[in-house]
């Protein structure tokens, strides 16, 4: 191979029979040293998806703001060129450690990490001494196209993302996510029947609520951004919330006992679902902020609210759409109207504005009915 080479510490391994390698790159080489394909060309001619400029500032932010435990994955790419392996011995475990030279007139392309790549660049523009750490990157021989394109959806196709409640549950940076955790920690009835893990709660499981449901309605009632400090009087707030709506949610207590299963419950009633939770935050909000002495008191009237499915006048097409719950933004809030009424609360100009859009359109359906 000619002079002319980058020459790269390097660690051999075998896929499906093919060598391929791992290598330690400096942030700062990234930029100039690995390249995406141009969004302007055709999706069929491109070995991945066209870069989303919005998530790149998002994943900047997250490397310069915790410059001392980032942490990002390897990068993986094809090298359209040549490239040498030089073991440093013959035989024995070093045989698979060595250096790959590749040649500097070769194309490296980013099968997965091209989001990656641009945010590290972008964090080294506003620290540059970021770019002597390095990030680890999967080589591959390229082998055409059709073979980087199957790259690109192999590397992809089995990737699942994890739920919100567990990233709640492991996300120590967020201050509000701790808030969720330590108000589920501090109640009762929220550390047994809280799922840690899923958004969404099967017919079998014996949990009756979602992390990510509690951090939801939490977030709104203590009404502050992710970013923003978490006082003790937040948190004092939120746990006394929580446990005086519990006072008042009968159904709720009944799962805590035994009474009753919390699979009965979801199917039979509206408040054992995440969009009642996050109806009874967003009431709470507005009801704290009113009423900051009064508020507990306030709460007994929740026993007021008919949550059963079986009222199908109140709940179709408010938190029902044919016949199954509907969680879109415009139901929570119609569902936290039901709220607010049975605390005697008036409703925002958007809650209003939102209620005369549902009563239009239940008043249509009511006319096609008769009719």
């Amino acid at each position: 191979m000619e002079a002319n080479c980058y020459d790269f510490t390097a660690i051999r391994g075998i896929q499906a029979g093919i060598a391929y390698y791992v290598i330690m790159v400096p942030l700062k080489v990234l930029p100039r040293l690995f390249r995406f394909d141009d969004e302007v060309v055709p999706a069929e001619l491109r070995a991945q998806r066209v870069l989303n400029k919005a998530r790149v500032p998002a994943i900047a932010r997250y490397i310069t703001e915790n410059s001392t435990e980032y942490i990002l994955s390897s990068l993986c790419a094809s090298v359209d060129g040549e490239m040498e392996f030089k073991p440093a011995a013959e035989s024995g475990h070093l045989r698979a450690v060595g250096t790959v030279r590749i040649d500097m007139s070769s194309t490296i392309l980013i099968n997965d990490g091209q989001h990656r790549r641009a945010a590290i660049e972008e964090a080294i523009r506003e620290r540059p001494l970021l770019g002597d750490e390095t990030i680890s990157v999967v080589l591959f021989a390229d082998r055409g196209l059709k073979r980087s394109q199957q790259m690109f959806a192999d590397l992809n196709i089995h990737a699942v993302r994890p739920t919100k409640s567990i990233k709640l549950l492991y996300n120590h940076r967020d201050a509000l996510a701790g808030l969720s955790r330590e108000v589920v920690n501090a109640i009762p009835l929220l550390r047994d029947f809280t799922d840690l893990e899923n958004t969404s709660i099967s017919n079998r499981s014996l949990k009756l609520f979602t992390l990510s449901s509690i951090h939801q309605a939490t977030a709104v009632l203590v009404g502050k951004p992710h970013d923003d400090e978490i006082t003790s009087e937040d948190r004092e707030l939120a746990v006394a919330f929580w446990s005086k709506v519990i006072e008042n949610m009968p159904d709720w207590q009944r799962v805590g006992t035994r009474e009753v299963a919390s699979s009965e419950l979801r199917r039979d009633y509206i408040h054992a679902h995440g969009i009642a939770v996050q109806a009874i935050g967003i009431a709470g909000a507005q009801l704290v902020r009113a009423r900051p002495k009064e508020w507990p008191k306030q709460l007994a009237k929740l026993r007021k609210v008919d949550w059963s499915r079986a009222n199908r006048k109140l709940w179709d097409g408010r938190a029902l759409v044919a016949g199954k719950l509907n969680k879109s933004r415009n139901n929570v809030i119609l569902v936290s109207n039901v709220v607010l009424r049975a605390l005697e609360m008036p409703l925002s100009a958007e809650a209003q504005r939102i209620e005369r859009l549902y009563t239009s359109v239940a008043t249509k359906d009511d006319l096609r009915a008769a009719s």
